[in-house]
């Protein structure tokens, strides 16, 4: 097997893979046996042509094209390995070509996305501006009304319509043009009156309505909705309201600050939550600091993220929210059609976060190459131990289990938190 690589523009480079004769005799061996079963010829069994009557009939070309799948699935990533190319993205179909292909060699070439060039700007020394770290009474009381929210009771209502913030208790089912249409339906749903979860207008129209009631509720699609046939259709439901409760607070006194805490007053209370309050803030804006002191450290770099990388990276931050979902009982479909987005407008929402994410990787990555950063058996071991404390799993089962390219993984990652290091350690706090 012969390789070429040719460096091209925007972070790709095109791999250029020679195979021998010998090997695509084999690949074409290894096509017969998985096509031979599709051939139908009249005097013989479906999977019983012998392979010369089918390239006497059909040309030797007939397992051509499967041989060369074989063969890029067997040469590919081996190539990649012997040239070092440091592979940032996935390989698209479209980046495969075959150039040349017969019994005595086959030519392909891949486009290949690889990390861009980071050139570092100021990433030491630099100046963050940070809040002043102090708690106000105002702060305090709005804390002390959340812990109220915490405690209060849900009570149910039935001598009244339905006002905002209820919560209401639904059946829904939605028609277009007369039709009830899919995805469209439910039934004892708990809606929130002003969460905004539904399309357009629809909970504002629940609003002044009674227990028992059934509702005609009218909207209308977006134009950029993810169901073309639904796209700025106006829509029916009909709505069935079936309970509505609201959440009743606790009177906020002394008794309320012994039921909920160890102290016996209000005010011995309020002071205890403006020390911890304080302590958070104080946490808060450390964490605050070092991040934009990697923000600026990012801003100064200069790089430009490749296309593919970016659309992985939205894969991935879409596929971790579909699962978010799906952990609430909610199908990623139906929240589209709810909020009334298409799936390229909501793709669209992870884009400059995604490439941000890159951006903010690479110029890590970069800052640890420059200060010639290294990774330590201790420091793996205690990266381990805080995983294991995570998942409750005892450590030596963990790092057993881990196999060579996640310390791979773990290693590179270590890196980075110590370029933050690198960088946050040498920044200078700047009071507004």
């Amino acid at each position: 097997m012969n390789t070429q690589v040719e460096t091209m523009e925007k972070s790709e480079v095109k791999l250029t893979v020679e195979v021998e004769g010998a090997k695509v005799t084999a690949a074409i061996d290894k096509a017969y046996e998985a096509m031979k079963k599709d051939f139908n010829i009249q005097g013989f069994r479906k999977g019983k042509v012998p392979r010369a009557m089918i390239e006497k009939m059909y040309g030797v070309e007939v397992f051509f094209n499967k041989a060369a799948d074989i063969l890029i699935d067997e040469t590919l990533f081996a190539a990649i390995e012997e040239n070092k190319i440091d592979i940032a993205a996935r390989i698209s179909p479209n980046g495969l070509e075959v150039t040349e292909m017969s019994k005595d060699g086959m030519k392909y070439t891949a486009i290949i996305t690889v990390k861009p060039e980071v050139t570092l700007g100021e990433y030491k020394n630099l100046k963050v501006e940070v809040e002043k770290t102090e708690v106000t009474d105002e702060e305090v009381n709005e804390a002390v009304n959340k812990e109220a929210q915490k405690n209060a009771r849900e009570i149910t209502v039935e001598d009244r319509a339905v006002m905002p913030q209820d919560k209401v208790t639904i059946d829904f089912e939605g028609f277009v043009d007369g039709a009830a249409f899919e995805g469209g339906k439910g039934t004892d749903y708990d809606l929130v009156i002003g969460s905004k979860s539904f399309i357009d207008n629809f909970e504002d129209q629940l609003i002044g309505k009674n227990i028992g009631e059934e509702v005609e509720v009218n909207v209308t699609f977006p134009a950029e909705y993810h169901v073309a046939e639904l796209a700025s259709k106006p829509a029916l439901f009909k709505v069935a309201i079936k309970g509505i409760k609201v959440n009743e607070l606790p009177e906020i006194n002394d008794d309320f600050a012994a039921d909920i805490s160890e102290f016996e007053t209000l005010a011995e209370y309020k002071e205890d939550l403006k020390a911890k309050l304080l302590k958070d803030k104080e946490t808060n804006n450390k964490n605050i600091f070092e991040q934009q002191a990697v923000e600026n450290a990012v801003a100064n770099a200069t790089l430009e993220v490749p296309a593919a990388m970016v659309e992985e990276q939205v894969d991935r931050n879409v596929k971790n929210f579909s699962n978010r979902m799906a952990s609430q009982g909610l199908q990623l479909e139906q929240y589209l059609q709810f909020t009334g987005q298409s799936m390229d407008a909501f793709r669209e929402n992870f884009a400059k976060d995604a490439e941000h994410q890159i951006k903010t990787r690479l110029v890590l990555e970069k800052v640890a190459e420059v200060e010639g950063v290294t990774v330590s058996e201790e420091d793996i071991d205690e990266e381990l131990k805080t995983i294991a404390a995570m998942y409750q799993m005892p450590y030596e089962e963990l790092k057993k289990s881990f196999a060579n390219y996640e310390q791979d993984a773990l290693t590179a990652d270590i890196k980075v938190q110590k370029a933050v290091k690198v960088i946050t350690e040498s920044a200078e706090k700047v009071e507004k």
